[in-house]
C-alpha cells in the first residue's frame, strides 16, 4: 500500500481550514496525514464573532454571497445549512453620501449600471448633465481593445466622471478598499467587460437582465437578497470546520512557520516556532503573498520578487452599539457608503442589525464603521482612542448619533486586503509559472482569484485537490 502523503498547511484562516477539510473528504481515495500551522492563538484569521451584552459582533466579514456556491456548499457538507439566514427584506437598499446627506442609491443600480431609468432621473445624486452623460452610454460603441483596464478608466469612458465619483467609487470601494484608478476591472468585475462586448451597452445589458428578474422583486432587491450568514455569526462556520478537522488533523497554534526548504530527495523541510523541524511531501501556503515571499526567498529569488508585486491595503473596523433613541437617522437601509469626493474621514458604515436579525438587543442598533483602506491610509495609523473619537464625530455628523455608545471595539487589519491592480491576472499567472518549478508547493488564499469568503474557500479546496493529484 502507498504510504499516506504528509501534507502541511500554513495558515489557519478560512482558506487553510477549508483546505484541511477537503483533504479529509478526499481521504478514502487519497490518504494523507495533515498538519496545520497557525501563527496566532486562534483559528479563523480575519473571521471572528463576539458576544457583548446581547449584541452579536462581527469583527471581520459579516456575510457571504450565495451566487458563488462554495461557502453555501461547505455549510451543507458540514451539516450547518439550516443555520443560514437571509438578509432582512425590510431594509434591502443602500445609501450614499451626497453633500453631507445620506441619499438612497437608485433602485436597480447594480454597482455601475442602472437597470431602471426613472429612479436615476429622480435621484439627487447626479446633476442633469451627469444623468444625460449616463444616458449616452446606451449609444456608445463597445471598445474593441480587450486589454485590462482600470475601473476608473472604464466607468469614465462608459458613464462619465460623475457616476464614478459619486456612486461607483464608494460602492466598489466598499468591496475592495481600492483606488479605482488602479483596480483591475478584468480581475474583479469581468462581467461588465463581457456585458460591453456582448451587448455594446451596459444599460442595454442590464435592462435585458432586469426583464428576466422575478416580478416580485426588483433587481436591486434581488442583489441584496443574494447575501446570507449564519444565525450565530460567521464564527459558526469556523467552529464547525475546526471541530471537524481537529479530529484528524494535527493543529499547531502560536506556531509561525519560520523556514521552508525544498529537499533534493523530494518534499520539503518545514520549521515552525516552538516545533521540531518536520518533512512533508506537500505544503499548502495560505499566507499573504508578502509572507510567502519571505519563506521562498532563500531558494527562489525571482518567485519571491513576483509575489511581492501584489500590494495590500490596511483597514480598521470600529464596531459599536447604540440606543436607537440616540440615532436621529432612521437607519432604514443596510448601510451608507462615502464617496472620496465628500472628503470625510470614514469609508462606509454598515447597519449590521438592519441587515440580519438578532445582532442587537431590542431598541438598540449595531454599526460597523470602516476606516483607512487604499484611499485613506493615513487614518489607519492613528491610535485606537483617536479612531474611536473620529468615528463618533463622523457618525454624529452623518447619522445624528449622540449619547454614549454601549460599546466600541476597534479591530485592526494591517496589510490584509490584497489590491487587484491593473495587470493582476498576468501577475498571478507569472507567480504560478514560477511556482511550477516546485511541484508539491501550493498557493491559496484571497490574493489570487477573489477576496470574498466563497473565493477563499474555493481556493483552499482547489489547493487541497491539487496536492493529492500532483
Amino acid at each position: 500500500m502507498t504510504a499516506p502523503l504528509r501534507i502541511a498547511i500554513v495558515g489557519g484562516g478560512i482558506t487553510g481550514l477549508a483546505a484541511a477539510h477537503r483533504l479529509l473528504e478526499l481521504q478514502p481515495t487519497s490518504p494523507s496525514s495533515v498538519s496545520l500551522y497557525e501563527a496566532g492563538p486562534r483559528l479563523g484569521g480575519l473571521v471572528g464573532t463576539q458576544q457583548i451584552d446581547g449584541y452579536t459582533l462581527e469583527l471581520g466579514p459579516d456575510s457571504f454571497i450565495t451566487n458563488k456556491p462554495w461557502a453555501v456548499g461547505l455549510c451543507k457538507r458540514l451539516g450547518i445549512e439550516d443555520r443560514l439566514i437571509p438578509t432582512d427584506a425590510r431594509y434591502r437598499r443602500s445609501l450614499v453620501l451626497r453633500r453631507g446627506q445620506p441619499v438612497e442609491v437608485p433602485e436597480g443600480f447594480q454597482l455601475m449600471t442602472p437597470a431602471q431609468v426613472w429612479p436615476v432621473l429622480t435621484s439627487s445624486i447626479f446633476s442633469w448633465w451627469g444623468k444625460l452623460r449616463m444616458g449616452c452610454e446606451y449609444f456608445l460603441p463597445a471598445k474593441r481593445d480587450v486589454q485590462d483596464e482600470s475601473l476608473g478608466s472604464f466607468v469614465r469612458r462608459r458613464f462619465g466622471q460623475q457616476v464614478l465619483d459619486r456612486l461607483v467609487q464608494p460602492l466598489v470601494g466598499g468591496i475592495y478598499t481600492s483606488d479605482p484608478e488602479k483596480l483591475s476591472l478584468r480581475a474583479t468585475l469581468p462581467r461588465f467587460l463581457e456585458m460591453e462586448q456582448q451587448h455594446g451597452s451596459l444599460i442595454r445589458a442590464s435592462r435585458s437582465a432586469a426583464k428576466t428578474a422575478s416580478a416580485n422583486e426588483h433587481a436591486s432587491g434581488a442583489r441584496y437578497g443574494l447575501f446570507t450568514t449564519l444565525a450565530g455569526g460567521t464564527q459558526e462556520l469556523i467552529q464547525a470546520l475546526a471541530d471537524r478537522v481537529s479530529r484528524e488533523v494535527q493543529i499547531h497554534v502560536n506556531a509561525p512557520v519560520t523556514g521552508l526548504q525544498p529537499l533534493e530527495s523530494g518534499g520539503f523541510l518545514l520549521t515552525a516556532q516552538g516545533q521540531p523541524p518536520q518533512t512533508f511531501d506537500r505544503v499548502i501556503l495560505t499566507l499573504p503573498t508578502y509572507r510567502v515571499a519571505d519563506l521562498v526567498q532563500p531558494f527562489a529569488t525571482e518567485w519571491s520578487r513576483a509575489l511581492r508585486e501584489i500590494e495590500y491595503a490596511s483597514t480598521t473596523i470600529v464596531v459599536s452599539g447604540h440606543r436607537l433613541a440616540d440615532v436621529k437617522h432612521p437607519l432604514d437601509a443596510f448601510g451608507l457608503v462615502i464617496p472620496a469626493v465628500e472628503h470625510r474621514r470614514i469609508l462606509a458604515v454598515s447597519f449590521t442589525s438592519r441587515k440580519f436579525p438578532n445582532r442587537a438587543p431590542e431598541g438598540h442598533v449595531q454599526l460597523r464603521t470602516f476606516v483607512g483602506g487604499a484611499m485613506q491610509p493615513e487614518y489607519f495609523g492613528i491610535s485606537d482612542e483617536e479612531t474611536k473619537q473620529l468615528v463618533r464625530e463622523e457618525l454624529r455628523d452623518l447619522l445624528g448619533v449622540t449619547g454614549t455608545p454601549d460599546f466600541e471595539v476597534v479591530a485592526r487589519y494591517p496589510r490584509s486586503m490584497p489590491q487587484y491592480h491593473v495587470g493582476h491576472l498576468e501577475r498571478v499567472k507569472r507567480i504560478r509559472e514560477l511556482g511550477a518549478q516546485f511541484p508539491g508547493l501550493g498557493l491559496a488564499g484571497s490574493s489570487y482569484d477573489g477576496v470574498g469568503l466563497p473565493d477563499s474557500i474555493h481556493s483552499g479546496e482547489a489547493a487541497a485537490e491539487q496536492a493529492v493529484r500532483s
